[in-house]
């Protein structure tokens, strides 16, 4: 048997002796890192999970979704009050310019009921012309009564005034003149009387003519008692009575004319509400034949400006259920239904939703970006135009969740092709941030409200307080808290990697740790770019 010589390599060494002094070696480099704990990463992290710390300048970005529209959609809908069929229409996808036909609806009813109309017009026409001619026979029936009665308070009038005047005065003459002449009678006879005691005593007269004249002056003086009381009752009582009988003629006069005017004019009330209700009447016809004259000028409707004609039906809001399909010759319209909808495409705007978080954040004016998923490598430059006042809620899949609207006015022109409802994506630039301290979002953590990051310690990693300022959606600015140059972990550690926690636990210490923005019950992340007043040490 021959002796085996030991297999030495080129430098004199045998491969027992080389793979003896490699396992030394790594013995020895894992009892050095095993020593030096965390000077050194761990062997498990790569480096791609950590990000050195730089000062530079980042843009706030807010990235949104959404779909195009115009900043013009004029909705051209059925103008007729009642269901229209339709005649003619243009056909979908052809541009029109303004005053072009879109489409006919057909006008055979309404035509049919302007005919009838006519004829209601025209007998409305008569009944008018009769209830004036009755208003005008009936204002002179109470011309022609109120003269009457106007006549009959001046002869009353007369006749109290002939009465003041004349017989009044000639019936008190009457009876003083009959007062006057008996007492002068009465005088005679009573002288005479006198006499003729002397007459009888001496006999130049019969007793029989003295007692004839005794009569005689008896009588008179009953004359004269009679005309004292006849004039005296004619004063208080029979000028009175005729007085009053007269004035009473004149207020019955009076009287009569304002009953004789208000029977008049309650009949002129009914007559002339006759004239106005026919006359409203024949007004309404006239008006209801100018709307439907206006309604048979409708059933051609035209573009009201230049734009894309797109049936209803193509558009997302146009689709459902009961959706009768696109609008065609034969169609039938209810009153006021959308058929066309004519978007403007030389201003075209991107319709993008946000949070409600990130709706306070923007503001008019502000830069944006836009990309259309039909052209995905095509910038789009706009603006913000405007941001909606109220939010919108996710619907039964998410009801908690508020999105706002937010309007991108694009620079665009027709050669891009865009048109609307294509979905799109956009990025809108709060802002440019610069010469500051700052990470990578997701290396920044939230517990409570505290905001930490991840640096290298002893045997694993050790969570460090920062104050954070301004962020965008890829990155947020540190205030305080971290140097140049700096490590920190682009992740959240396992729990077994975590040595110190912001209380001071060690490893496998409790608590939950998340990304700064993206913990559900955390406050959102600063705005403004300001520092904290409390100093945190590493």
């Amino acid at each position: 048997m021959k002796n085996e010589v030991p297999v030495r390599s080129r430098f004199g060494f045998s491969a027992t002796g080389v793979i003896i002094g490699v396992a030394v070696v790594v013995v020895g480099v894992i009892l050095f890192l095993t020593m030096q704990g965390g000077n050194k990463y761990d062997s498990t992290t790569k480096v791609v999970d950590i990000h050195t710390v730089k000062r530079g300048d980042f843009r706030i970005k807010i990235p949104a979704n959404g779909e195009l529209t115009t900043s013009q959609l004029i909705e051209v809908r059925n103008p007729l009050e009642t269901s229209g069929v339709i005649n003619k229409i243009t056909e979908e996808g052809t541009y029109v310019k303004k005053d072009d036909v879109l489409f006919q609806l057909n006008d055979d009813q309404i035509r049919q009921k302007i005919k009838d109309l006519d004829e209601k017009i025209l007998d409305q026409t008569n009944r008018v012309i009769t209830s004036e001619q009755s208003l005008a026979i009936a204002r002179s029936a109470m011309e022609s009564d109120l003269d009457k009665a106007d006549l009959n308070i001046e002869i009353a009038e007369l006749a109290l005034q002939a009465w003041r005047e004349g017989e009044h005065i000639q019936s008190e003459q009457k009876f003083k003149l009959k007062l006057e002449t008996t007492k002068i009678n009465d005088e005679r006879l009573v002288k005479r009387f006198e006499e003729a005691k002397d007459l009888v005593e001496n006999g130049f007269i019969s007793r029989d003519e003295y007692e004839r004249d005794r009569i005689a002056m008896i009588e008179s003086t009953a004359a004269v008692k009679e005309a004292e009381i006849s004039l005296d009752v004619y004063k208080r009582f029979t000028s009175k009575q005729d007085e009053k009988k007269r004035v009473s003629d004149l207020e019955q006069a009076s009287s009569e004319k304002g009953r004789v005017k208000q029977r008049h004019q309650a009949e002129m009330v009914t007559q002339l509400a006759t004239v106005e209700s026919d006359k409203s009447k024949l007004a309404g016809s006239d008006e209801r034949k100018k709307e439907l004259e206006g309604q048979l000028q409708k059933c051609l409707v035209l573009a009201p400006t230049d734009g894309l004609v797109v049936y209803r039906t193509s558009m997302r809001e146009g689709r459902g259920r009961d959706d009768q399909g696109p609008p065609m010759i034969g169609t039938s319209l209810s009153p006021n239904q959308l058929v066309i909808l004519l978007p403007n495409t030389s201003q075209m705007v991107a319709s993008v939703k946000v949070s409600e978080a990130l709706s306070g954040r923007i503001k008019s004016g502000m830069p944006a970006t836009v990309f259309s998923d039909a052209f995905p490598n095509m910038a789009i430059e706009g603006e913000v135009g405007s941001v909606s006042v109220m939010a919108k809620d996710g619907g039964w899949r998410d009801p908690n969740r508020r999105d706002y609207t937010v309007l991108i006015m694009l620079k665009t022109d027709a050669s891009m092709g865009l048109k609307p409802s294509m979905r799109c994506r956009a990025e809108i630039e709060l802002g440019l941030v610069n010469d500051v301290i700052s990470v990578p979002i997701q290396s920044v953590f939230r517990e409570g409200a505290d905001s930490f990051v991840y640096v290298p310690a002893k045997g694993g990693w050790s969570q460090r307080k920062v104050n954070v300022g301004r962020a965008s959606e890829l990155a947020v600015e540190i205030t305080e808290g971290l140097d140049l140059d700096e490590r920190i972990l682009l992740r959240k550690p396992d729990a077994f990697e975590i040595v110190e926690k912001l209380e001071g636990k060690t490893r496998g210490g409790g608590g939950s740790d998340s990304p700064a923005g993206k913990n559900p019950g955390g406050p959102p992340a600063k705005i403004a770019s300001k520092k904290s007043t409390e100093a945190e040490s590493s």
